[in-house]
């Protein structure tokens, strides 16, 4: 879901705390060290990283380019492969009656067409290539703010590791309670009813 569609779905974050030295330039490091890494054959089922607002499909900071005045604008990619079960089971069977063939045996144990399974899914996903996804964000730095445009659970998950590992700050998803807690100044009592309220809703 990206910034600029005509249908947008958006979860807000706090960040908490901040980055030492210039803050542009300590992004900039931290986008360019986690990029999306340019690699189609790799095995993993999901590579997860950052890349451009305007061409995330290249990814490319330089000069601070993610900079739109007062905010900072970049991507979330995910690049996710997809292998379909039918295809697995085909590949499987040719292998085994391969290997069958080879050896000159009747069967194989549960173990042996394991491992077959498993290098099966290694070498179709090094063959398949990954579907990329793009989630756009908007970091206004001094508001200690962050517009992420996704309510996917795996995505907005994914943000959240990737962007501490990244530049060492947590981000806690802004929910009506949680953003009650935070700037409404409430004594130890009235979080205790207010999280009792948030638990009876939840149950609801």
């Amino acid at each position: 879901m990206g910034l600029l569609s005509s249908r947008i779905s958006v979860t807000r974050y706090k960040v908490e705390g901040r980055l030492d030295g210039s803050v542009h330039e300590t992004v900039y490091q931290s986008l360019k060290q986690r990029s999306i890494p340019n690699i189609e054959d790799d095995g993993s089922e999901a590579i997860v990283g950052w890349t451009s607002f305007e061409n995330p499909y290249t990814p490319d900071f330089e000069g601070y380019s993610f900079v739109f005045g007062a905010h900072m604008v970049f991507a979330l990619r995910v690049d996710k492969k997809s292998i379909p079960p039918k295809l697995v089971r085909k590949h499987c069977a040719l292998e085994i009656a391969k290997h069958l063939a080879d050896t000159g045996r009747s069967y194989l144990s549960a173990n042996e067409k394991k491992a077959i399974k498993e290098n099966v899914v290694l070498t179709l996903s090094r063959r398949i290539p990954a579907t990329p996804n793009v989630y756009d964000l908007v970091w206004d730095y001094k508001e200690a703010s962050v517009w992420f445009f996704s309510n996917l659970k795996s995505a907005n998950e994914a943000l959240e590791t990737l962007f501490i590992k990244s530049f060492g700050l947590q981000l806690i998803r802004l929910f009506p309670y949680t953003t009650a807690d935070l700037i409404a100044g409430l004594s130890d009592h009235e979080r205790d009813l207010l999280e009792k309220l948030e638990q009876s809703q939840s149950e609801g």
